[in-house]
Order: structure tokens, then sequence, then C-alpha cells
């Protein structure tokens, strides 16, 4: 009775934290909207030193699934305090020089491996070399991870011969992303087939359910003997070992080079489990049984980790455009259904936490752990177990992206990486591009503005060659930001008549043109004027709104609280400047002082928007440095949005 009085009260307290939060940047009309983000208050208030209770911080993948949440939910509103919140953490198991503080590499632990993704964020983000170097050591550790006779990596080294679905979850994805940075693009090979091993193992042909784990040598009490390639697997289908799998699958897709027939493989195996996930769904609550094809059994329990997992496995699968979109109102139904069975309101702190997650489940072991019906459906289940809580932020963010992703049309945005073509060495030695590109985490790149476009349903692309009317034919927004000079690159590409004949031409048959400079000692005026000029635009050779340290006020801006492109964002934040100097059809859409910060100009069907900064970059716009205060983000997310509106 306790319970499910807790659950009635569930709803009205939610809502009521919609009412009262006054968080500025969120609405406050769409539980899709705000689950992650007083969850998160939770997770910070009750953290002591560790993700989720007093406990000392380990690095243990219980500690990497709320790290993983919350750095998504950092990316997914721009509040520097979940990113802080982990790096903290994080700071505290990996000292100066790359070691982690109880990582045992010779246990040969897939678990081990998850919280590696964090470790690879956050040198993307900051550059730290102890970062690189950390993960480094766990990279090493898949080197040399003991092996199948068919290739997979055992569980750990004390589980001989034997893969867990969990385990993919562990390393798959942390692989793969190692794997893009560090242009290790051979392993895409033995990712994927590590991950069709699996299922072929342990996917039943009948229910198209996949069982928790196999044993190669057949000789675990648990393991199953069969006539097929099943033989050695073990006796259930738990539900949250499936759920690690398929969060396995669409991660380590992020990461899979275009055009990789790994990726086909992928693709097929999620399909296979997303139509084996929907027939075992509880239709009345819309979540997951823990033993999933035993519901309503005596002992059987709706399970709150599992049911996160699979919300979000299937709403990055149709986001991502692996799945199709009548996936959408089960997605729906399993988050609302989540909100309903699992979340409650603690006391007078007014802090979300999750009910309902089984706190263990595993395969022999001391004491024994047979896989048995009674084994799952006997182990302990708690209130805001951590991964419970990492499930249910991850799940939040995913369908808070699909949301606002649907409806938005099939557009591209398109940055231009010709004109703007600065490199450097990456820690391995090689020559990347960075500086306001898509790709770049750092302060310098464009990687959380992009994400904005994305989460808004639109695909970002490079144009790393000279536009053409071939290839912008593909863009609805095309974006030139600071273009180089002979300070910056030995040889840049300036833009030329030929050039700009094509652009003004894609512009007038509808295209959406963003010229971004800057000020006067950073950027290539004389050429990218002549672009400009076309629409009436010229960028001054001036450097406007100096600012003097971290003193942030001296490049205050204030909107209007009706400005139609910044709508939700009035106080923002831009640094020395070039200011504009307009003719028809441009025309000033923001000043300061009589000065033209912003323009517009409408040029047939098309549109071109003009400021004399880069201004989105991930330095002033992903809360590390930029005071609360300022909306930054708010007004990218703007932008963002307003460009989509004007393409067709």
């Amino acid at each position: 009775m306790e319970s499910v009085m807790r659950n009635h009260r569930l709803y009205a307290g939610i809502c009521l934290l919609l009412l009262c939060s006054g968080l500025r940047g969120f609405g406050q009309d769409d539980l899709f909207d705000e689950v992650g983000v007083h969850l998160a208050v939770g997770v910070m208030k009750i953290a002591g030193d560790s993700a989720i209770d007093s406990k000392p911080t380990k690095w243990t993948y219980e500690e990497g699934v709320v790290w993983l949440g919350m750095m998504r939910l950092w990316y997914n509103t721009g509040n520097g305090q979940y990113y802080n919140y982990v790096k903290r953490h994080v700071d505290q198991m990996v000292d100066k020089d790359g070691n982690i503080a109880t990582y045992k590499p010779e246990d040969f632990s897939l678990d081990n491996i998850l919280c590696g993704r964090v470790l690879l964020e956050l040198y993307e983000v900051t550059l730290d070399a102890r970062y690189y170097k950390a993960a480094a050591l766990l990279r090493e550790q898949l080197r040399s991870q003991p092996r199948t006779a068919e290739g997979s990596f055992w569980h750990k080294l004390r589980y001989p011969r034997q893969v867990w679905s969990d385990g993919l979850y562990m390393a798959m994805p942390f692989w793969a992303q190692y794997a893009a940075l560090f242009h290790e693009d051979s392993v895409f090979d033995d990712i994927a087939h590590q991950f069709a091993v699996i299922e072929r193992h342990t996917r039943d042909l009948k229910t198209g359910l996949m069982y928790h784990g196999w044993d190669e040598s057949g000789s675990e009490k648990w393991a199953t003997k069969t006539e097929d390639m099943t033989s050695g697997h073990s006796p259930n289908f738990w539900g949250r070992a499936m759920g690690w799998y398929g969060m396995a699958l669409v991660d380590a897709l992020d990461y899979f080079p275009k055009g990789h027939p790994g990726r086909d493989t992928l693709v097929a195996i999620l399909e296979r489990y997303a139509e084996a996930v929907l027939k075992v769904r509880d239709t009345g609550s819309g979540v997951w049984w823990d033993v999933l094809d035993k519901p309503g059994k005596a002992g059987n329990f709706l399970e709150a980790s599992a049911s996160a997992m699979f919300v979000y496995t299937l709403a990055r699968g149709v986001r991502e455009g692996y799945l199709p979109d009548t996936y959408r109102s089960v997605i729906r139904s399993g988050y609302s259904g989540m909100q309903h069975k699992f979340m409650f309101v603690v006391g007078r702190d007014d802090y979300l936490a999750i009910s309902g997650t089984v706190s263990a489940g595993g395969l022999g072991g001391n004491p024994y752990r047979d896989g048995s019906y009674a084994y799952y459906t006997g182990e302990k289940v708690v209130d805001n177990d951590p991964k419970g809580v990492g499930a249910v932020l991850l799940a939040a963010v995913a369908v808070d992206e699909l949301k606002t992703s649907a409806d938005q049309g099939n557009k591209t945005v398109m940055l231009d990486y010709y004109f703007n073509n600065e490199r450097r060495k990456d820690i391995t030695g090689a020559s990347i591009r960075y500086h306001y590109t898509w790709e770049d985490r750092a302060y310098s790149g464009f990687s959380l503005w992009g994400h904005l476009f994305r989460q808004y349903g639109a695909r970002t692309e490079p144009l790393p060659v000279a536009p053409t009317a071939e290839n912008l034919r593909k863009a609805s927004v095309y974006i030139i930001v600071d273009p180089d000079d002979d300070r910056e690159v030995p040889d840049p590409h300036y833009l030329e008549a030929s050039e700009i004949g094509v652009i003004d031409n894609w512009v007038k048959a509808g295209g959406v043109l963003v010229l971004m400079s800057n000020d006067s000692a950073n950027a290539e005026f004389e050429h990218f004027n002549v672009l400009a000029g076309t629409f009436g635009i010229q960028f001054n050779f001036d450097d406007y709104h100096k600012v003097t340290g971290n003193n942030y006020m001296m490049g205050a801006f204030e909107f209007d609280r009706k400005d139609t492109i910044f709508r939700t964002a009035q106080n923002v934040y831009v640094k020395e400047l070039s200011t504009l100097r307009l003719r028809p059809p441009a025309r000033a859409h923001f000043t300061d002082s009589g000065h033209v910060i912003i323009a517009v100009a409408r040029v047939g069907k098309g549109t071109v928007f003009a400021v004399g900064d880069p201004w989105f970059y991930n330095e002033y716009t992903d809360g590390r440095k930029l005071p609360w205060d300022y909306e930054n983000y708010n007004a990218a997310r703007d932008l963002a949005q307003w460009l989509l509106r004007q393409a067709h």
C-alpha cells in the first residue's frame, strides 16, 4: 500500500516541481523536458563523495553510467554544474600522470572499461593529457583481454570463457569512441564481430530475446545445452542484461565510420532486438518485467533500470534513423510508465528519486548465481540505485532529443571547412582540423552548436572543399566562420568570384547563409567582405566591445524580450567583434549605441544572417566558463531553430 500511495503522489509531486523550480532556460510545461534536470538535482544533493551515496568514489561501471547521464544532460542544457560534478569525481580517481585509483588491470574486468568513455569526453573537452593517459590504460587492457575461440572478450578473468551481454556495453562503445578519436579504424571489424557473435549464441529464435550470458565451455551449472548455436546459454531472459546490450548497440554506432559494413550488421541486430523487446512490454504500464518473458508470474516485478534502457535504446534508434517512427508511441508510453511507476519526490528537498531497480544480477561466482528465475526475482529491489538513476538520466535526455527533433523536416546544416581550415597535431601526432568545427569539443569548437542543430532534427555536415552548385544543393543552411588568412595557415583559401557567384545563386534559390567574422586582429576581411557585400553587408575593420580579463559585464548585450530570433535569451555575451555597415537589402536586427551588431538580408527566396564574431563556440556556450547570468546557450539554440525555420 505504501508503494501504491507513493506512486500516486509522484505525478502531482513532479508537476509541483515544474511549477516551482524557477530554473532558468528550461520550459515548465512538459515532463519530457524536466525529469533529467530534477533527477540530477537529487544526484548532486545526496552525492557526498560518490555518484549516488556517501561511499568513497570507486572506479566502477555504476559510477560510470551516472556520469554518462550527467554529461549527456550537460550538453542538452548548457548547464556547467553537471559537467563540473562529473569532472570533480573523476579527478578524485585520476592523478596528473593518468593513473586510476582502485583500477586493477590484471583483473581483466570489462566492468572497469565503461568509465573510460567519460575520460575520453573530458580529454576532448579539456585536452588535458592525463585523461588520455588514463583512457590509454583501459585501451591497453583490451589489447590483452582474454578471448573465446571466436574472438569475443571474456567478461572477466575470473569468469573464463564466458561472455555476458552486459560486457558489450561496458567495453564496445568505449573501444569505438577511442578508435574514432585516435585513428584505429581497423578495430571496427572486431567490434561488429563481437556484437554478432554474442547475438548468435544468446538469441532465442522463437522469441527473439537474448539470454543473459553464454559459456563457451558449457561447463558452468547455469549453461543450458541445446542442439544449436545457443548451447551454453544461461537459462533466462533478464531485463537489464538485454538493456545493456541495446544501449551498447546505439552508442557504438555513433562512432562507426560511414560506409563501414559493420554499421549494417549492428543496425540489423538492433531491428531484431527492438521487435523482440516490443513484444514483451507490459501494455498496461508501458514498462518491462525483470524476467522479460514471464509477465505476472509470482515473484516477477516491473523493473526500472531495464525499462529505462529499453526506452533509451528505442529513442536513440528512432532519432538516428535506425528504427522506424512507429516506435515513437512505444517510447512515449514507456517513458510515461517510468514516470508513474518508478519516480518519486523526496520529502522537503524536492528532488526526484528512482524506485524499483534490482540491485544486482550476475552468473556464477561465490555464492553461486545459477541464472534461475528464482535467482533473478530474489535479488534485492532498491531505491536510487545508480544503475537505475543513470539509465533514467540517459533515457530522459534521449526522449527529450527525440521529442524536439520530431517534425523538423529533412534539413542539413553545412559548416565550411575550406575557407576556415586550421589544423593542429593531436596527442598521437596526427594532423586534425580544429577551430570552429563540429568535431572540436574544446573551447575553440562548435560541437555544442552542432548538437543543438541535431537536437532539432537537422543533420550537421562539414564542407571541406570549395562550394559548388552541386554540393550546396545538399545544404539547407551553410555557415562560413572566420575565413583564414596567411597568419593562420600557410596557404589560405580566399573566396574567389566564381565561388561567390555560386553562393549568391544558392541563397537566391532559397538557401540560408550564415556569415560570422571576427575582430580586426583575428580575421580576413578583404575577400570575405566581397561575399558579404553581395548581400548589402560589410564587416568593419574594428574591435568593438573589448573586454579586460574576466570582466564579463564589458561584453554584455541585452536583447528585447520580443526579439523575433532570440526568443528565450535576453542577456548575452559577445566580446571583441567587428561591427557592420549595411545597405539594402540588409537590415539591422540588433544595434548597440548606434553600432550594428547583427544583420539579416532577404535575398530572393533565401536569407543571410551576419554577425562580426564566431560567438557560439564552446567557450561561451557550454557553461564551463561563462557565468550562468549570460544566456549564450539559449541564444545558440534560438538561432539554430530560427535558421532551420527559414530553410525551405
